[in-house]
């Protein structure tokens, strides 16, 4: 964080001569747990305070409070109630020079260094435009195709509903668990998406969670496709 401190910019209004640096707005764009600028940032939805998103899940496994003000997240699955935030990380890396692209060759080295490749979800863009870094044309109206992308299977595991023609899907990481259950819920022609339960390991999954947050926490050292399950709505 250090290489960044006298690093200024400017407001982008020209009739505005002002640059702000960026070590004075560190305190808005920094994990409190870590201390380095969001990688993946996460917020909490009770309280809306961000880190990093390896940074919660692994402070969260002992504790259900958040970090910052202690209010508790939830008595038994604090995880159900944090979600990936794009706004803020699309902020951290427009304004850190080169954050994103070091983030990304330290991964690729990472997996490099244990003899693996990285994961294919994360490689499929690679395959999609022969360059996951290369930037995009504005006004490029690519539907996500370029996002991160995660293999699906979904599956019924009740009698109640019948299961899916094609139960293979390919879909962009930063999709949420209320987009599949609208997609469910349109090819089992339900009247509404609020009927339906979405579970990974037999646990419920919280609606604002990106597929992305979900293979993290809830599949991380297994095999892809991701394996879905959906039921009717239980209220618990």
């Amino acid at each position: 964080m250090d290489d960044y401190d006298d690093f200024s910019f400017g407001l982008g209004d020209p009739m505005i001569d002002h640059s702000v640096r960026l070590v004075d707005i560190n305190e808005q764009i920094c994990c409190k747990l870590c201390n380095g600028y969001f990688i993946d940032a996460t917020t909490i939805t009770e309280c809306l305070h961000t880190f990093c998103k390896s940074c919660l899940v692994k402070y969260l496994d002992d504790n259900n409070t958040c970090p910052t003000c202690n209010i508790v997240i939830h008595q038994s699955h604090p995880l159900n109630y944090v979600g990936f935030d794009r706004t803020m990380q699309d902020i951290v890396y427009k304004l850190v020079p080169n954050l994103q692209i070091n983030e990304t060759t330290r991964e690729r080295e990472f997996y490099e260094s244990f003899g693996k490749q990285e994961p294919e979800d994360k490689l499929l863009d690679n395959d999609i435009d022969g360059n996951s870094d290369a930037p995009k044309e504005e006004g490029d109206n690519d539907y996500h195709r370029n996002d991160e992308q995660v293999k699906i299977c979904l599956e019924c595991n009740t009698n109640q509903l019948r299961p899916l023609r094609k139960k293979f899907i390919r879909i962009s990481a930063q999709a949420t668990v209320n987009h599949i259950k609208k997609f469910v819920a349109k090819k089992l022609h339900m009247d509404g998406c609020h009927q339906l339960d979405i579970l990974c390991n037999e646990e419920i999954l919280g609606k604002d969670h990106t597929l992305k947050f979900v293979c993290v926490t809830r599949w991380r050292t297994k095999q892809y496709p991701l394996m879905l399950h959906y039921r009717p709505r239980i209220d618990l």
